[in-house]
């Protein structure tokens, strides 16, 4: 059985998606030879660096993870359809960049925050991405607290609402669909044990720890899968 069987056969499915996703959109991986990861970059977007060394974290954060020209791909639009269609029930993502709710994908659980929210330090108000950007040195509120991203950083813990969704709906899913990650991250992996039943599908340009668990492997990039789905 191949992929576009499993789909018009699936009634309930769930997308587990990471940062290979939104690499045709123009936002590198984390942790590609192409990507932005590594030691360093760890360092510099954990909790601890941001507290000690606030402008040094944001001159990173704007270059690296910002990318305001991004647009939604392929693979976003598909997996949108397949919601609209009453096919496809969420998508769980590891990415901060919001492509998927760009494309109209409207139940998004999205593990690590949004680029696109960031809150004061002091007074909560809220403040779109612009603002980060747009920002000299320390992005600051009108009352003066630092503006924080509300994106997971190394040392902080996931949102345990948005995690407890996200594993409700991998329990309950007949078909997961894992694209554009390795799987290394934890707790986020730890959403795949989860599943309960078998049509497990990895679809991801090189191979993964949960391979030999999936009922179908497909080492390809995400896009060039998705695209081929009639919906």
């Amino acid at each position: 059985m191949d992929l576009q069987d499993i789909i018009d056969r699936s009634q309930h499915i769930v997308f587990f998606g990471g940062a290979g996703v939104s690499t045709a959109s123009g936002i590198p991986d984390f942790r590609s030879r192409s990507g932005i990861g590594g030691k360093k970059a760890e360092e510099i977007l954990s909790r601890r660096f941001f507290e000690e060394n606030t402008e040094d974290f944001f001159d990173f954060y704007k270059k690296n993870l910002l990318f305001p020209n991004a647009k939604p791909n392929t693979a976003h639009y598909v997996l949108a359809a397949l919601e609209k269609k009453g096919k496809l029930k969420a998508v769980i993502t590891q990415n901060i960049d919001g492509l998927h709710r760009k494309a109209g994908s409207n139940v998004v659980y999205e593990l690590h925050g949004n680029v696109n929210y960031n809150y004061c330090t002091e007074c909560g108000k809220m403040y779109g991405a612009d603002h980060i950007l747009n920002s000299n040195g320390i992005p600051r509120c009108e009352c003066g607290g630092i503006v924080k991203p509300d994106v997971v950083l190394y040392g902080e813990p996931l949102n345990e609402y948005m995690l407890r969704m996200a594993n409700a709906f991998v329990m309950a899913s007949q078909t997961l669909i894992i694209g554009g990650t390795s799987l290394n991250v934890y707790p986020a992996a730890d959403l795949v044990d989860s599943y309960m039943h078998s049509q497990l599908i990895v679809i991801n340009e090189t191979p993964t720890e949960f391979d030999n668990k999936a009922d179908l492997v497909i080492h390809d990039r995400i896009e060039n899968v998705l695209k081929k789905i009639k919906i």
